[in-house]
């Protein structure tokens, strides 16, 4: 039966460190002084709550403010330039290509972001659809990763047993979304794991619920298919 490979985009698929996620998190620290009227450092704290309370500042802003989430992403992600910051990589492409089965980018990102970072990383064509946030929405409410009720109805559209999807991830706590509901998982380390080093109990709890553990999706064939089958 074909394999269907669940892929983050931000930190897994590009190093989105260094440029995008700064220019995102300011976007989003000068929406909500715009909007709540707030000096910068009262608003970049509320950013900060709501982001590790919800998960994401979007959620939070929906919940308290009742704030248009479509307004929200498209205002905080404002990139003109993207296909300057987001260098194309061959070996990504010549990775994707070799990975046999179905191939989805699955982002907690706007469509309109996700699908430019796509066009840029020069993989559209290895990639069947792009799952974005945009979509993560069940009665009337946003559920983004790691929300497991999305995870099932993601794999219940794709019309594929769970254990035959792999979730690729940088987000240890995603993964674990991911595994309570039957899916594969890799974690990607490359990029926002690179400074970080786990304790013993850390890296414990980690392998409950990682099958498999790359550098960089470019890693993927030669190391996920071994273990994934």
């Amino acid at each position: 039966m074909t394999r269907v490979w669940l892929l983050d985009l931000d930190n897994t698929l590009h190093d989105a460190m260094r440029v995008v996620f700064p220019r995102i998190n300011r976007a989003m620290t000068e929406y909500l002084a715009r909007e709540l009227e707030l000096e910068h450092e009262a608003a970049n704290a509320l950013r900060m709550q709501y982001w590790r309370r919800y998960g994401a500042t979007l959620l939070g802003m929906i919940r308290h403010h009742g704030t248009d989430p479509h307004h929200f992403l498209r205002e905080t992600h404002p990139f003109p330039d993207l296909r300057e910051i987001v260098r194309r990589d061959m070996r990504l492409v010549h990775a994707l290509r070799r990975l046999p089965g179905r191939r989805i980018v699955v982002t907690n990102a706007p469509l309109h972001y996700a699908s430019e970072v796509v066009r840029a990383l020069g993989i559209r064509a290895q990639i069947e659809s792009i799952v974005s946030i945009e979509s993560m929405s069940f009665a009337g409410r946003l559920q983004p990763k790691p929300s497991r009720p999305m995870l099932r109805r993601l794999v219940a559209s794709l019309r594929v047993p769970a254990s035959r999807c792999v979730l690729v991830e940088d987000s240890v706590a995603n993964l674990a979304g991911a595994r309570h509901v039957g899916l594969r998982t890799v974690l990607v380390t490359g990029i926002s794991h690179r400074s970080h080093h786990p304790s013993r109990r850390a890296r414990a709890g980690r392998s409950r619920r990682i099958d498999v553990q790359v550098q960089s999706v470019a890693h993927l064939p030669r190391k996920a298919l071994r273990s994934a089958r």
